[in-house]
């Protein structure tokens, strides 16, 4: 009881700030885009608190997830606001860098300059961030020789051109499905399907998982740029 009290409060808390955000952005004159923009990521962390307290299997697992799952969001959210896009290279490098996992080290990263749209940019930020945090507690980064390799390409046959991105974890002593769906697995599976009309193949392989993501590059989604669009830092330019 004393942990459904207290989602039940953060949940309460989280609709009160959401609702003095939007009146102060309102009474200020905030641009629709910001206002449209806060609208989403407020949505999201409030699906992220209900469904993270829904499978969390107790109070120490609900703590330990929780803020890496926030500042996922949060991240992006900045990144959005000021550039009004985000590149993918970045969301997923990022998301590795906070679990220690160094590009050029344990990850190879590999694919087209694509630019996500800030509400799909957090979505993939997010679904990232499980994956990794999956590959550290059971998976392969947590072996010494582990590591990931992440590609992704664009396929331009259809309108609106359709990204795949393959996670494949080498180095690993192989592990099966999970015997109940998590956070994660809800990201996977029904988050990303349901937000960017994602379909999803999870294989469990001898050295590793393999994940492949495929969804349509729509306007609202993202679209693919011309590489020297991008300073060395992988924003912009």
């Amino acid at each position: 009881m004393a942990e459904g009290s207290d989602i039940a409060a953060r949940m309460v808390r989280l609709e009160a700030d959401n609702t003095r955000l939007r009146r102060l952005l309102d009474e200020a004159g905030a641009p629709d885009g910001l206002r449209h923009g806060l609208r989403d990521t407020m949505a999201m962390l409030r699906a992220v608190l209900r469904l993270s307290a829904e499978t969390a299997d107790s109070v120490e697992n609900y703590a330990t997830h929780l803020e890496g799952r926030l500042d996922a969001i949060a991240r992006v959210r900045v990144t959005a606001d000021t550039f009004g896009e985000v590149n993918l290279h970045t969301v997923i490098s990022d998301e590795l860098m906070i679990h220690l996992i160094r590009e050029g080290e344990q990850a190879a990263l590999d694919g087209p300059a694509v630019r996500l749209r800030p509400k799909a940019a957090q979505l993939v930020a997010l679904a990232v961030h499980e994956l990794c945090s999956n590959a550290v507690e059971h998976g392969a980064f947590g072996l010494a020789e582990g590591g990931v390799e992440v590609r992704w390409s664009v396929d331009g046959a259809t309108p609106a051109g359709e990204l795949t991105l393959v996670w494949k974890e080498t180095g690993g002593a192989g592990i099966g499905p999970p015997a109940r769906q998590g956070f994660g697995m809800q990201v996977l599976t029904e988050m990303l399907s349901y937000e960017l009309g994602a379909k999803v193949d999870l294989a469990f392989e001898a050295d590793g998982l393999r994940c492949t993501v495929r969804f349509p590059l729509t306007p609202r989604v993202g679209h693919v740029v011309d590489e020297t669009d991008f300073e060395e830092n992988g924003e912009p330019g």
